[in-house]
């Protein structure tokens, strides 16, 4: 039987929580950890969400993201099977990693977001070295709201979170810890149960509408590039990079599948797609192509500016 697709609902803010199947232990150790924050990483530049907090426990993790637009089953889907692969290849095992799909919870309020990055923070009080010093916990996005310099603060916005506290950083930093230090895990749950039925959640007003056509995409990587570039040409090393890049805009900006990219392309496997994908993510992670989705959107707003002109 075919599962049923999540209900999209308009909200953008959600809190994600996925476990591992009840017999194994999900994170093992620093290096099962580390993979995951690099997964989360890549995937987080591929779908351009914004991540608000994590927490990576030994069974489960937590996520706060805005999906400012994307698709969160697919983004869920891409970290997780990615983690569960290399799990897999690791500790030479066969079979599934995570237990059914993650769960979504979407955030109505304003409050409701503060107290669930507040809940997420807290995961490790459950750990009775960190009951008091959470602080201290290495996994957890509460280095970066507490301005703790290091390379996986930049996963992080915190600006939305800390602003419902002072504009003053160092006060809002001082006032949030001071928050969750003197909040149980009870004392969150029941908030939680109460702000559910709030809304008062005014969006994000950088909300990135995906729903490009692809011809736009490709007149744009034909115009970045300034070179002839045919995507259902037949594969050759010259424009192998081209069109690796045109899958990664198509993925992102359009909300495709990979099935729906192969139908455009013409003559080729979904599995091969993924390659094609897989290869222009890495492309826009280099100095070259790093900043080709802030490009695209520049010169899609500028061609349909001319267009109003006409």
């Amino acid at each position: 039987m075919s599962r049923t697709a999540r209900q999209k609902n308009g909200i953008n803010i959600h809190h994600i929580m996925s476990r591992g199947i009840s017999e194994i232990i999900l994170f093992k150790d620093s290096n099962d950890k580390e993979k995951f924050l690099n997964l989360l990483k890549k995937y987080k530049k591929a779908y351009m969400i914004k991540i608000y907090s994590y927490i990576i426990m030994d069974t489960h993790y937590h996520l706060q993201i805005n999906d400012n637009g994307a698709d969160i089953s697919k983004f869920m889907k891409s970290i997780n099977q990615s983690y569960a692969q290399y799990y897999n290849k690791r500790y030479n095992r066969h079979g599934h990693v995570f237990a059914d799909r993650f769960k979504s919870k979407p955030i109505q309020s304003d409050r409701y977001a503060v107290v669930v990055s507040l809940y997420i923070h807290n995961n490790p009080k459950d750990i009775s070295k960190y009951r008091n010093c959470i602080n201290k916990y290495k996994y957890s996005s509460i280095h970066a709201y507490l301005n703790k310099k290091s390379p996986k603060n930049d996963l992080i916005d915190t600006d939305f979170i800390l602003n419902h506290f002072s504009l003053n950083r160092y006060e809002a930093a001082k006032n949030y810890l001071g928050l969750i230090l003197n909040s149980s895990n009870k004392d969150i749950e029941d908030k939680i149960k109460l702000l559910k039925k709030e809304y008062t959640y005014v969006k994000d007003n950088h909300i990135l509408v995906r729903n490009f056509k692809p011809e736009k995409i490709i007149d744009f990587i034909k115009y970045f590039t300034k070179k002839t570039f045919c995507i259902n040409g037949k594969y050759n090393h010259k424009n192998m990079e081209l069109k690796s890049l045109c899958v990664f805009l198509l993925r992102c900006l359009c909300n495709f599948k990979l099935n729906d990219i192969s139908n455009i392309i013409g003559n080729i496997s979904n599995s091969n797609t993924l390659k094609l994908y897989e290869n222009g993510l890495f492309l826009a992670s280099s100095k070259k192509y790093k900043n080709i989705i802030n490009n695209f959107i520049s010169y899609s707003k500028s061609s349909q500016l001319q267009i109003t002109n006409t």
